[in-house]
């Protein structure tokens, strides 16, 4: 829930994911400007120590090379040389120029660590040599001579900043290791609130406990609360309904019989036919009002044998309707709100499509249960339209209609509770088709996975 989920083809990063990646920034601003900072705090006391150690080579060179006869200047000069500075007696009173870049910080640092070299005639040049920059310069002797010398600038090995930069990324990983856990265990209330809730948009519902920061423990307390009056507010429309549907039923009843005693077979019939209508107007009101709670406990029932006992139900009434499916094909369902589902859809393509095809199969991963009528079909833009409550579309089917307008949407409710999908299209060869897809699951196994599995149910765009 607060990582990484996918969305409308894309990525939705979480509340998780956005407290890490803020994490992430500021380790890396910090990491970024502390190593900057670092390394020019390291260049500029390596500078310093050079010049330093230049400084003092230079002097005892002078001194040593002035003090030697110029015979043996040249080997002297050879035995000054190091693996870092590099002398050389030129033997001339004249000053050999060289090419580069005045280091004004150079010879600034080695005159301030060497004093005695300011009546020398310091001359102190930076010259590029591949990856490397060398310092390159002349000094005068005290008899007026003049030494030439190079020093190689010091630059660090690959293999040993790479190495400075793993020992300062390593705090860095430990501190966001650290953070996402705390991160986590902080987040944990909100992922029970996050699941609490959707237990509520199932008829579940459960008291959570007052546990995290302040904040979190507020929205935790209001939740409760909330959830104390829908449950209040459920109860008292369910205990309403009970009585509207027992006070509604009585009369009705009472007409019942009354037309009965009506001589007159065709208004007796009119009446009839008003009775029931008002009956399957009450009672689909209250099976759709009344059916945020799970009402029944899940069994293996024949959806096979289901299916084809409504149609023979609705051909002895005179329908026209046929099935044409498996002969057994079981489920795991809810067997009374599943049978009035089908119910529905054989209803409605009867009295809109004139006609109803209902087929049970299966697939690899699904059951379908498909419906299929010769009617008019519904327009594409309200194919949506159609599935909500109290929605009738008389214009795309007969304006002989009936109810409320709730037959799909009772479809629709009853299907979610299988963790199915109900789907609506419009046959190539004319009218509509409403199939069902129920995801499998092999007897024993829990409900729980159904929800997540209906996807795969779902059919090719």
């Amino acid at each position: 829930m607060f990582g990484l989920t996918r969305k409308g083809g894309g990525v939705s990063v979480g509340l998780l994911g956005q407290l890490l990646t803020i994490l992430i920034l500021a380790l890396a601003v910090e990491y970024v400007a502390s190593t900057i900072l670092y390394e020019r705090s390291s260049q500029s006391l390596i500078a310093d120590d050079e010049a330093h150690r230049l400084a003092e080579h230079l002097v005892i060179a002078r001194k040593l090379l002035s003090a030697q006869d110029a015979a043996g200047r040249p080997a002297l000069a050879m035995r000054l040389t190091t693996n870092r500075y590099d002398i050389h007696w030129t033997g001339s009173t004249e000053p050999h120029p060289t090419a580069g870049d005045e280091h004004d910080e150079a010879f600034v640092q080695v005159l301030a660590w060497e004093p005695s070299l300011a009546d020398s005639d310091l001359s102190v040049r930076l010259v590029a040599a591949g990856r490397r920059a060398q310092l390159v310069g002349t000094l005068r002797l005290t008899d007026q001579t003049w030494m030439r010398f190079r020093a190689v600038e010091p630059t660090e090995a690959d293999d040993f900043a790479r190495h400075r930069i793993l020992i300062g990324l390593l705090p860095a990983a430990i501190l966001l290791l650290a953070g996402a856990l705390l991160f986590r265990h902080t987040l944990r209330p909100m992922g029970m609130l996050a699941r609490a809730a959707d237990r509520i948009g199932k008829g579940g519902g459960v008291t959570l406990p007052e546990a995290g920061p302040r904040e979190v423990r507020h929205v935790i307390h209001a939740f409760n609360a909330m959830q104390a009056r829908i449950r209040q507010l459920i109860n008292d429309r369910t205990q309403a309904l009970a009585a509207v549907g027992h006070d509604l039923r009585t009369p009705l009843s009472r007409l019942q019989l009354r037309t009965d005693a009506i001589a007159d077979q065709n208004l007796r019939r009119g009446f009839e036919n008003d009775i029931a209508e008002m009956e399957g107007m009450v009672g689909s009101l209250l099976s759709y009002l009344g059916g945020e709670a799970d009402p029944e406990a899940p069994v293996w029932t024949d959806l096979a044998v289901m299916a084809s006992t409504i149609v023979d139900e609705a051909v002895d009434r005179g329908a026209d309707a046929i099935y044409m499916g498996d002969d057994h094909l079981e489920a795991e369902i809810r067997p009374i709100g599943f049978k009035r589902a089908i119910a529905n859809l054989v209803e409605n393509a009867v009295h809109y499509g004139r006609r109803a095809r209902v087929t049970v199969a299966s697939e690899s991963t699904f059951i379908f249960v498909r419906v299929d009528d010769d009617g008019p079909g519904i327009p594409a833009d309200r194919m949506e339209e159609v599935l909500h409550p109290f929605v009738r579309l008389d214009p795309a089917r007969s304006r002989n209609t009936s109810g409320l307008g709730l037959g799909l949407a009772i479809v629709v409710r009853a299907v979610e509770f299988e963790g199915g999908t109900l789907h609506l299209m419009n046959r190539t060869a004319g009218g509509l088709r409403a199939e069902i897809r129920l995801p499998k699951a092999l007897p024993g196994a829990s409900k729980t996975s159904l929800q997540s599995r209906a996807d795969a149910a779902k059919p090719a765009p």
